[in-house]
């Protein structure tokens, strides 16, 4: 299905806010920061859980970088930043004070859990496609 030029630039546009977003907290979770030892200490998930994640979001990066895998790594990057939000939400708080945060990372999981399902929504009629391919 061919796409209009709009199109692939909101896709492009959304996919790399999507990934910088995730790609760019992968630092944190690999190399032990205090943010994200806090968080998942205090849900009972250090260290498996952020390593876990970590790898997780690597992989829906990289398939959203993929014109081809789009809607999965958009998929993984809509569960892995709703999981998220659900702990901000119940255990942790909007804001982390006790390690300097005030909503920050709330807010990047917000903006890329929208920005995943838009993208859903705009590559929704690939998905027979991606289906025959995989199955």
């Amino acid at each position: 299905m061919e796409h209009t030029k709009l199109f692939v630039r909101i896709s492009w546009a959304l996919r790399l806010i999507v990934a910088i977003i995730l790609l760019q907290t992968l630092f944190f979770k690999f190399s032990g920061a205090r943010e994200s030892v806090y968080i998942f200490s205090t849900l009972g998930m250090e260290p498996w859980g952020r390593i876990g994640s970590g790898v997780f979001e690597l992989i829906a990066s990289t398939l959203l970088l993929i014109p081809a895998t789009v809607l999965p790594g958009a998929a993984m990057a809509m569960a892995a930043t709703t999981g998220a939000i659900f702990f901000h939400l119940t255990k942790l708080g909007v804001a982390l004070t006790a390690v300097g945060d005030s909503g920050e990372l709330f807010t990047l999981a917000v903006v890329v859990t929208l920005a995943s399902a838009a993208l859903l929504m705009m590559h929704r009629q690939e998905l027979p496609a991606l289906v025959r391919r995989f199955a």
